[in-house]
């Protein structure tokens, strides 16, 4: 009896965390972004592989995407309208891009991928936390038309290997190809995200990667936190976020680190 109870009371626990991890996702994500900083490390406490984790994540928190970039459709338009950004090309070079990083995660060993886990993490957390420098920055350096397609390309197989910092590296690529207008900005990058990671989605699925009874608990919290970050997005300073998120991604590099094999 007191057996079951512990196994009854851990899978709660465990279904908690995950939920909660789904929902702070879904928030962090509508203010400042970094949410699957929660989810992947949620998943992999849940018992699914570091590879099935890391697709299963993708893989929920897409629809919040879907939904955001719904919301965002005026910028987007003002994007396609403007004439100094090729919308089509970055938008089929980020489908590509995710092809083949979602196709790279299928052919990396579940060990391999354990292995650099903790380098993924530790780069993501960097980019995130030098979201400021990298902006602005721009003042030194300059991408023109084939520098911009070859920087969305590099975050693009990125994003569809892990994805961790894909927002903050298309808005540093956009600003240094001379954007500046932060909202036409963020609207194309909330784009050009969404449809890197259909294309990890889509590779992920037919792979049998995802792991649906934790995915769509994943979604359905993602999806209620965003609502509430959108709420919130203007009460709760982003930069606070921001730091939350830094601080998460720190702890977790230091977790799988150490964490035996």
């Amino acid at each position: 009896m007191n057996e079951l109870f512990y196994t009854l009371f851990g899978q709660t626990m465990i279904f908690v965390l995950v939920a909660l991890a789904a929902f702070a996702a879904g928030f962090v994500n509508a203010v400042a972004g970094g949410g699957s900083f929660l989810t992947f490390p949620a998943l992999i406490a849940a018992g699914l592989p570091p590879i099935d984790a890391n697709a299963s994540s993708t893989v929920a928190l897409f629809p919040g995407q879907i939904t955001t970039g719904y919301a965002a459709r005026d910028g987007l338009a003002a994007a396609s309208a403007d004439s100094r950004v090729n919308v089509p090309v970055l938008a089929t070079i980020s489908l590509a891009g995710g092809l083949i990083g979602g196709l790279l995660l299928l052919v990396t060993p579940q060990t391999v991928f354990s292995r650099i886990v903790p380098w993924l993490i530790l780069f993501a957390t960097a980019i995130f936390a030098g979201g400021n420098f990298w902006i602005s920055d721009a003042k030194k350096f300059r991408l023109n038309q084939q520098g911009i397609f070859a920087a969305q390309a590099l975050v693009a197989i990125y994003g569809g290997y892990f994805g961790g910092g894909i927002g903050i590296l298309m808005l540093a690529a956009l600003t240094l190809f001379g954007l500046r207008e932060f909202w036409l900005m963020n609207s194309l990058k909330i784009l050009l995200g969404a449809l890197m990671n259909a294309a990890a989605v889509v590779t992920f699925i037919i792979a049998g990667l995802v792991h649906w009874q934790w995915t769509i608990i994943v979604a359905i919290g993602a999806i209620a936190g965003g609502y509430a970050g959108l709420h919130a997005a203007r009460l709760v300073p982003a930069q606070l976020v921001r730091s939350f998120v830094v601080a998460v991604g720190l702890v977790l590099t230091v977790y799988f680190f150490t964490k035996p094999a």
